[in-house]
């Protein structure tokens, strides 16, 4: 990004103030020891990387990484890691974990990490460079938990000349990467977090849209019953919560579409955090934005935690992991 962008300004600031705690636990990649360095040059958050196997120092050492100023630690060596063994084990003790089991876990780089989270001793987590989105969703459920049940995730999407006086206006997509045929509980789920990840990084009220392909009746379809009811959930749940559905895309965001469609909703053609029915529009919809708008797409990450614990593409760079770094400083 070769202009840095308002809103990515704002949350570095804001990160910066916080002085959060993040770990990152896979300090075997080169990537992840490039994008601590940056972290703490740049003084946004209090950086602890976890020694995977003995590798780090010799890593960064190849890498002509300097580890100054950031904190490096072994789980095995680690004094409190029998006190971690025995909260997973607590935790998950009903779900048929065994003491042993819960002992080899808490050693794993990236539970050792989520366990400090969970345990208090750190403020958010950042993994997923070298690992699949499942591991690191598992061992945040198990560590850390999930509010309502619900892990989804988000991109923040920073769209170009969308709207007037604006640059680059900041739209909430969800859920693009984790749950593929989310029910209507979950779907009411990923609305709430959705407006709190809104609230924490934009700043400013949410208003939420439900999407899908019809506009307040225009169409009939079971699907559609799905996105009614979860739309009817979160406004009984969330009576403060500016949200309304089912909506089209356009009539969510264009407010002369939004007008015409649903007149009577404060919602139609201002909304800043859209909902998708399943991970195929969601996914679709990010990868279009992004590619045929030149849109900024900041994610994904995860949402729903307890606190943050959040996930990278295999096929980050440094800078994207810098990025995730500050979102989740500012969202713990």
């Amino acid at each position: 990004m070769e202009k840095p962008v308002k809103i990515v300004q704002t949350i570095f600031e804001n990160a910066k103030k916080l002085q959060r705690t993040i770990v990152l636990p896979e300090g075997d990649d080169v990537r992840t020891l490039q994008a601590a360095r940056m972290a703490a040059d740049a003084k946004i958050a209090k950086v602890l990387v976890v020694d995977v196997d003995g590798k780090t120092l010799g890593l960064a050492k190849d890498n002509k990484i300097s580890l100054d100023g950031i904190e490096v630690m072994e789980p095995k060596e680690y004094k409190d890691i029998d006190t971690f063994a025995q909260f997973l084990y607590e935790r998950r003790k009903a779900k048929g974990m065994t003491q042993d089991e819960a002992a080899k876990l808490a050693r794993d780089p990236v539970f050792f990490g989520d366990l400090l989270v969970g345990t208090g001793k750190a403020d958010g987590c950042v993994a997923g460079a070298l690992h699949a989105t499942g591991d690191i969703v598992r061992a945040a459920l198990y560590c850390i938990g999930a509010k309502e049940g619900t892990v989804s995730s988000y991109f923040l999407m920073l769209i170009p000349n969308f709207r007037e006086g604006e640059d680059y206006t900041p739209l909430i997509f969800s859920d693009c990467a984790v749950i593929p045929f989310p029910t209507v509980e979950q779907l009411a789920a990923i609305a709430s977090a959705s407006a709190e990840t809104y609230r924490k990084l934009v700043g400013g009220e949410p208003r939420v849209a439900m999407l899908s392909y019809s506009t307040k009746g225009s169409a009939k379809h079971e699907n559609l019953d799905k996105v009614i009811q979860a739309t009817e959930l979160v406004k009984k749940r969330y009576p403060n919560l500016k949200v309304d559905g089912e909506f089209q895309l356009d009539a969510a965001v264009i407010p002369s579409i939004g007008q015409r469609k649903a007149p009577k909703s404060d919602i139609a053609g201002q909304a800043n955090t859209l909902i998708f029915p399943d991970l195929n529009s969601g996914n679709i919809c990010y990868k279009a934005v992004e590619r045929f708008a030149r849109a900024l797409a900041l994610g994904p990450v995860l949402q729903g935690l307890n606190k943050p614990a959040n996930d990278l593409s295999r096929g980050c760079s440094a800078e994207d992991i810098y990025k995730v770094i500050a979102m989740t400083a500012v969202s713990a």
